[in-house]
Parts: C-alpha cells; structure tokens; sequence
C-alpha cells in the first residue's frame, strides 16, 4: 500500500447515469476493506468547493446497488472551471485529509479531476455516462441500463406504430454521439437511424425511402432519431406533408437516465469502482479506467482525453442492410 494514500473521496458529476451507486458501493467498501478512510463528496465539484463532505461507512451503501441515479448527487459547478474554484477544491482536499479522488462522470468530469491533480491530489476518473461517448472504453457505466430502457419504449410505440399504419419518429438521448440510437435502431429493426456522426440532413432521402416502404407492403416506418439531430417533431410535420402518412415524434428524454441498472451495469460498475481504489493504493494517479476487449483497464488521463471516438462502420451499414 502507497503510504500516501489514507483517505480517498468519491464524487459523481456530470449527467447522472444507472450503475454509479454500484460504483460508490464498491469504492467505500473496497476502500474500507483495504484499510482506508472514506469520504462522500455530495453535488460533484460543486459540493467539493462548498466542503459539503461526510465520512462513508460500509452501511451508507447498503441497498443502493439496485438503485438509479446517485446518492451523492450531482450538480454542474461553474466556479470549479475557474483557476481559482479549483485551487479552492483542492485546499478543501487537503484540509479534509484526502490524498486520493475516484470521480465518476464524463470526460468533463475527468478534465476537473485532471485539474485536481495539478494540485498534488491523485486522481482516478470512472466512466459514468449512458452516452458511450468516452473514446478510451468500449463501455460507460450507465449504457446498457439507457439502450434498454430505450429499447423497451420503442418497442412499445413500435406496436401502436404498426396498429395505426404510421410512421414514427422515436429519439432518444445521446449528446452528439449516436450510440444509444445506433444500438437501439438495430435492435429494434428500425427502418432508418438518423446520428449525428452520418446523418448529412437529406431529408428527401428520408422521404423517399419511407414511400419505397410503402409501395413494397411496409405498413409502419419507424425512425430511431439521435438526440444531436434533434427536432423531431418539426421532421415528422414535415414528412406526414410529403407522403400523407401519419407521422407521430416521441422525445423519450430524460427517462433513459432513470431506472434500475442492469446487471452488467452493477456488475461492471463494482469491479471498476474496486479497481479505482487498488490502482490508487499501488501509487497510480491521473489515470482514467476503462473497459477494453473484456478487461478492466486504465490509461493516462491526457491520453484518454486526446483519444477519439468514431461509429462502429461494419454495425452501422448492417443496421443498414438488416432494415430492409
């Protein structure tokens, strides 16, 4: 055990996501177990600022793994992207006797955590975010629970969808990355994904390919749009004027970030929280955990960052050959 390291602090920030009170569970119990102190930070960075801090014992996460959303909350902190609001942060650190910091949230919350150890306060980031937008992982806590909850309302709308002879136009969350549409469109069997990666706003295409469908037997079309297209009601007001078919838009929002975790996500939330806390004991810092061809790895934090993250092509132009 690094002698450094006898107080760690976990914090979610960001965009809450299913699977982050498994990740909480774990670093407290991991931690405890391993012979540390462990501190709650509540509202991300912004209650980091505020020294809004309390001890975590092993019964202050008990029967949360089943739970959505984070019971540390999470709040967005203007002042943290201030020079000074950091500086801030980490006296608070210190004075709190925290040497180490497990933040779990997006790539914005590892810049603050990258900010963090600019001031001598190891950090790990964990990956928490339903928008699998992290470019270092092939997976994000939160997804899966996201995709599927997704996936079960566009199921359901796809039924009444078939019922009424319509088109429909289903968009689901995701920022600027269409991953969530992408695995809920072909899951679905959706007729056309709309992401923000491919999506070149031929909107004409669209039409005709919904007309096509038509004429070959097709009594529904159903349309996954990417929360980064957006503007789905105007599409489908817009559509039903030039087929004359009957064009509904659904919104799911903020719905996908709700919800009981799936397994996978308690599953790999636990054994990424738990490798935070060890990577921490053997004197790793600013480094940023992620999941790569099975395995729980880690990167460092600038080079996680630097890292891009593009659509799986092969999936996307099947999705393609699979809606026909």
């Amino acid at each position: 055990m690094a002698k450094t390291i006898k107080t760690i602090g976990v914090l979610t920030s960001g965009g809450d996501a299913p699977g982050m009170n498994a990740a909480i569970r774990a670093v407290v119990r991991t931690g405890i177990a391993r012979g540390l102190k462990v501190k709650g930070i509540l509202q991300g960075y912004n209650g980091l600022i505020n020294d809004e801090i309390r001890d975590m014992e092993r019964s202050d996460v008990s029967d949360i793994i089943q739970r959505g959303g984070t019971i540390l909350y999470t709040a967005r902190s203007m002042e943290f992207m201030t020079e000074e609001g950091q500086k801030k942060a980490a006296d608070v650190c210190h004075k709190e006797g925290i040497d180490g910091m497990i933040v779990i949230g997006g790539d914005g919350s590892f810049r603050g955590a990258q900010k963090l150890s600019h001031y001598g306060i190891n950090t790990i980031g964990l990956p928490g975010t339903i928008d699998l937008d992290i470019a270092c992982t092939d997976y994000t806590i939160g997804f899966d629970t996201a995709v599927n909850t997704a996936l079960q309302a566009v199921d359901k709308i796809r039924d009444t969808s078939t019922s009424h002879e319509r088109c429909s136009i289903i968009e689901v969350m995701g920022r600027n990355a269409g991953y969530i549409a992408l695995w809920c469109g072909l899951a679905s069997g959706a007729e056309d994904i709309l992401l923000p990666e491919k999506y070149d706003n031929n909107e004409q295409e669209l039409i005709d390919h919904i007309i096509e469908g038509r004429k070959r037997g097709k009594k529904h079309h159903l349309i996954i749009n990417a929360e980064g297209i957006g503007h789905s009601s105007g599409m489908a007001r817009r559509i039903e004027a030039a087929t004359g078919i009957e064009t509904r838009a659904t919104i799911l929002g903020y719905m996908q970030r709700g919800g009981s975790p799936t397994c996978l996500d308690r599953v790999r939330a636990s054994m990424m929280g738990a490798f935070a806390v060890d990577r921490l004991l053997q004197g790793v810092t600013d480094r940023v955990v992620g999941f790569k061809e099975g395995k729980i790895v880690d990167y460092d934090i600038d080079e996680a960052l630097a890292m891009t993250k593009t659509i799986d092509e092969y999936m996307f132009e099947i999705s393609k050959v699979l809606s026909q």
